[in-house]
């Protein structure tokens, strides 16, 4: 494959077969993340020693970022109308439910979370199939379910976001913009971290997290330093 001048030039600052301490491999993610046209997304990269084919095995949370994700996040709150007003406050975007529904059910996803009450999952439900592949699909395991939304809209607003493994056991997750302070971005990588070091399974066997890794955009991955990344969060 013919990579352009910009990615050539990104990859050849890293060294492939270095393990790079978080401090440095922020710095390094940033001098690689030379994208003109938009502010490239920061993105971590966990490879976890779970079988996620296992229900006890499923590694699945939300964390609050401190220096949010620095992407705009288009909430909707399927609820009855006695929550309206209290999700509009908070900044939903979107508010409804038996309207809300139709729409998505014609087509409409034109939203990147969807926050509901115990009461609508009724309606809820019946979107399933349209809701659960984009990963959309409201879980009181998650937060997403629940009677206080405005709680849950402002949270959603600030920065926090849902992640769940994939069927490899590796978890992709945005942290942020490569236009952050490198400061922010290793606290929101910690952050994260020290998440989902707390949601190990009891199923999960030998070595929990295999490697972490960075990357931007339209950079090359960044190996951190496992163990150094690890001590840093406990």
């Amino acid at each position: 494959m013919k990579r352009s001048k910009r990615y050539s030039s990104a990859f050849a600052k890293v060294d492939r077969l270095k393990l790079y301490l978080l401090n440095d491999g922020v710095k390094l993610l940033k001098e690689c993340a030379t994208a003109t046209k938009f502010d490239e997304t920061v993105e971590v990269t966990m490879n976890l020693g779970v079988d996620p084919r296992h229900a006890d095995q499923i590694v699945r949370g939300t964390v609050s970022l401190p220096h949010g994700t620095g992407k705009s996040v288009r909430v909707l709150v399927l609820a009855k109308p006695d929550k309206h007003k209290e999700a509009l406050e908070a900044g939903a975007d979107f508010v409804g439910l038996d309207d809300m529904a139709e729409k998505i059910q014609a087509g409409w996803i034109e939203f990147d979370s969807v926050i509901a009450t115990p009461d609508a999952m009724g309606v809820v439900g019946k979107l399933g199939r349209i809701l659960g592949p984009r990963g959309l699909m409201p879980n009181p395991k998650v937060g997403t379910v629940t009677p206080n939304v405005g709680q849950a809209v402002r949270e959603v607003k600030a920065g926090r976001i849902d992640f769940r493994v994939d069927r490899y056991g590796i978890l992709h997750v945005g942290v942020g913009k490569a236009s952050f302070e490198a400061e922010k971005l290793v606290e929101n990588v910690e952050e994260f971290v020290r998440t989902v070091l707390k949601l190990k399974p009891s199923g999960a066997k030998g070595n929990y997290v295999k490697s972490i890794s960075v990357a931007s955009t339209m950079g090359p991955g960044i190996k951190l330093d496992k163990a150094e990344v690890l001590d840093r969060v406990k």
